[in-house]
């Protein structure tokens, strides 16, 4: 019986797939390529459109692609595309909003608090203290090394 457990994986592995990692890499590519061409022309229809400039712009752009990921979530797309393209749509932040929205769609029959409320911010929890530490990290970073070289 040991045997058996011993050699399993070097069984299993002669009859895997191999996963295409070069298609792969292309699909995340362009798909992540293509979210952020989106953004780009989000960012210069609010520039040309509702005078906002370069750094203002950032704001609404970022807020219409969470508002476009979670809507595409809702209904079932955005689970098609990351399933299509893989890193490609899970990396930049529609990716997080469609992690966000799917949590609160998986726990919706749980009622609006002790559901959505508490599950989705399950991951966002994690990300944004991860994020706030780091920064907190990179500013005492930064001052130190302001004050060495000034």
């Amino acid at each position: 019986m040991s045997s058996l457990k011993e050699n399993y994986p070097s069984k299993v592995k002669t009859y895997q797939p191999k996963p295409p990692y070069v298609l792969n890499c292309i699909k995340a590519f362009l798909v992540g390529g293509l979210i952020c061409a989106i953004g780009e022309g989000l960012q210069n229809f609010y520039i040309t459109f509702f005078d906002f400039n370069e750094k203002t712009a950032g704001n609404p752009t970022v807020a219409t692609l969470i508002l476009m990921s979670s809507i595409l979530t809702g209904i079932g797309i955005y689970d098609k595309i990351g399933q299509f393209a893989g890193a490609g749509s899970a990396v930049p932040v529609t990716g997080f909003a469609n992690s966000m929205t799917s949590a609160a769609l998986e726990h919706k029959s749980e009622g609006l608090v002790l559901g959505v409320a508490t599950n989705m911010f399950k991951l966002a929890g994690n990300v944004i203290v991860f994020g706030v530490v780091s920064a907190y990290v990179v500013g005492i970073i930064r001052y130190v090394l302001e004050k060495m070289f000034s």
